[in-house]
């Protein structure tokens, strides 16, 4: 592979393993690299611009832990696939492919508006045995299968379509039937995935899924919407902006 060009500048301020990494953060999201490339190695990149080892392994460790490379045993660094990377904000998949100049698809695995869940009602303020609407989607980015997307909303939208919900993300069909949600409260994780979600996104026994639950409120604090997600590792990550103010 050609040696990418990387200027350091030693009179910075921004510690130099920053420097390297946000050049090769750009060379990847501009395109320069494509998934699949080969990397320059550590050894390599070290001496060709004179930084040291540890130095150059700390800027590619950022981007391996960013999603954007992938070691491999026998096969060394490469640029990893196209990924979604999801600000820590209130959005849907749906819109966050479409902001990646992704082409988002939808199947409706299933819709029942007569669902039983003790978690997804106390989710929903709403009594244990409350008949909710569930809702299980598989989100296809391209042609690539990303997440199963598993939903319970209040019984009140029991009259959603699935027609409705592949043409459209989920929380664009609820703003327009006046339900806004405006806040939300996240878990992320990762665990292994089940034989049939292997099956649905097309993994292998050794690839883990990205977890999210997330219970989002509207502007008054009522709870509109619970649901329990899970993307492929390999195409999904979450970036959070934190701040000592």
């Amino acid at each position: 592979m050609a040696a990418l060009p990387i200027q350091i500048d030693r009179t910075s301020p921004v510690p130099l393993y920053h420097q390297l990494a946000e050049q090769l953060t750009a060379a990847i999201t501009e395109g320069i690299l494509r998934p699949g490339d080969p990397f320059e190695n550590e050894v390599a990149m070290s001496d060709r611009l004179s930084l040291s080892r540890p130095t150059v392994r700390r800027a590619i460790s950022e981007l391996v832990n960013k999603g954007l490379l992938v070691r491999r045993r026998g096969i060394g660094t490469t640029v990893a696939n196209q990924m979604v990377h999801r600000k820590a904000e209130l959005t849907s998949l749906y819109d966050d492919l479409a902001r990646e100049g992704r082409t988002p698809r939808t199947d409706v695995l299933s819709l029942n508006c007569e669902a039983h869940d003790d978690r997804a009602a106390e989710a929903l303020g709403l009594p244990p045995g409350t008949p909710l609407v569930a809702i299980v989607r598989l989100r296809y980015a391209g042609e690539a299968p990303l997440a199963i997307l598993r939903n319970w909303l209040p019984p009140a939208l029991n009259d959603l379509t699935a027609d409705q919900l592949e043409a459209e993300g989920l929380y664009a069909v609820l703003r327009a039937r006046g339900v806004r949600p405006s806040v939300a409260r996240q878990r992320i994780g990762a665990r292994n995935a089940t034989a049939e979600e292997r099956r649905i996104l097309h993994l292998s026994k050794a690839e883990p899924l990205v977890t999210m639950t997330r219970s989002a409120y509207d502007a008054d604090g009522s709870p509109v919407e619970f649901g329990d997600h899970c993307y492929r590792a390999d195409q999904y990550s979450v970036e959070v902006v934190v701040s000592d103010r």
